[in-house]
């Protein structure tokens, strides 16, 4: 199921008894084991039928007795365990498929051997108990786990995955109708390149520019400059003409200007990212007979800002914006792997932008 699902559960309060939340997105991970926290406690006193674990620090056998206990004065039982697939590298010679009547390796047929804690934690699965909540978190799990097969089966594998880059503009949009502040698809695509693709950092981001530009205003261009980066959009667009025309000198300047050391580069690069993909769309739509209005509609430029990019577009050569696009992910690898400061680094973008 879609952490959506598993939050609309929670909120009708008809929770399942075993929980598999899994996935590399902590805050989506974190926002669907509080929902579901916050209603197993209803009907009972807050923490009184609660416990949490972590693999590998206590043993299965513990956290089973705990999601079999009884609860006390209370409809059920909370029970959590973090890091399950702490167990999976721990299991050292289980194939995935689960445990048989052999023994293993050189046993004999009626020998079992002992249940893997996830194997364990499967067969819990098949009659749980229905006065508990049994929640396990993992950051990723063998898809032929037993567990994981019987929570698909079962449907109660709930996938916290992250956002990919097309949704996420989306995801800022309700994000900020939630806070009551309206944001317009170019703008919520621009934070996105911004400050994406965590969730943690994009929500927020989301949240202090609420803050900034105050309830039901819309969240703009310039609230962002001031709240995520320290650059304004226009300082981008002086950058990219200066590239265009060759005039390295002025766009470093631009670039000592608008460095900020504090983010490592990685907000500037995602404007100049971000600019850079609404030139590559807007030509593209040129090329396909759309007109200069029609492209900046599609680039999700503002109508007082086709001219320039219309401008920026003719004044570079055939192919320019692919090879800024190269340049642009191989400097996002440097940024987040090179030892070399980031301010060198994206000098040494501007070069090769302007070579090109």
């Amino acid at each position: 199921m879609t952490p959506d699902q598993a939050l609309k559960e929670a909120a009708t309060g008809a929770l399942r008894p075993v929980y598999l939340v899994l996935g590399e997105e902590r805050w989506l991970v974190d926002r669907v084991v509080s929902a579901i926290r916050e209603a197993a406690a209803k009907g009972g006193i807050a923490g009184f039928n609660e416990d949490k674990f972590t693999a590998g620090d206590a043993p299965v056998e513990s956290i089973l007795g705990a999601a079999r206990m009884l609860p006390m004065m209370a409809p059920r039982r909370f029970v959590m365990v973090r890091g399950v697939d702490r167990w999976e590298k721990k299991d050292d010679g289980d194939d995935g498929e689960g445990d048989d009547e052999r023994g293993g390796a050189g046993g004999k047929r009626g020998v079992s051997k002992q249940l893997s804690p996830l194997d364990a934690l499967a067969e819990y699965a098949k009659a749980p108990s229905p006065s508990a909540v049994l929640v396990l978190v993992a950051t990723k799990l063998h898809g032929q786990r037993r567990l994981v097969t019987a929570a698909k089966k079962g449907d109660f594998l709930v996938s916290c995955e992250p956002l990919n880059r097309r949704a996420l503009p989306g995801f800022i949009a309700t994000m900020a109708r939630e806070k009551g502040n309206p944001i317009a698809p170019d703008v919520a695509d621009q934070l996105a390149e911004l400050a994406g693709p965590e969730l943690g950092y994009v929500v927020d981001a989301i949240e202090r520019l609420s803050l900034y530009v105050g309830p039901k205003q819309p969240i703009t261009e310039d609230a962002i400059a001031q709240v995520v980066i320290r650059v304004r959009q226009s300082t981008v667009w002086e950058l990219i003409d200066a590239l265009g025309k060759r005039r390295l000198d002025k766009a470093l300047a631009a670039l000592a200007d608008a460095y900020d050391p504090r983010d490592g580069g990685l907000r500037l690069l995602g404007a100049v990212s971000w600019s850079v993909r609404q030139m590559v769309k807007f030509e593209s739509a040129l090329a396909a007979g759309a007109s200069q209005a029609e492209a900046a509609q599609r680039a999700g430029v503002a109508p007082f800002k086709a001219n320039d990019v219309a401008q920026s577009v003719r004044q570079l050569p055939k192919g320019a914006l692919a090879g800024w696009m190269r340049v642009l992910a191989e400097t996002d690898l440097a940024l987040k792997s090179s030892r070399r400061p980031a301010q060198a680094v994206l000098e040494t973008m501007l070069m090769e932008m302007c070579a090109r």
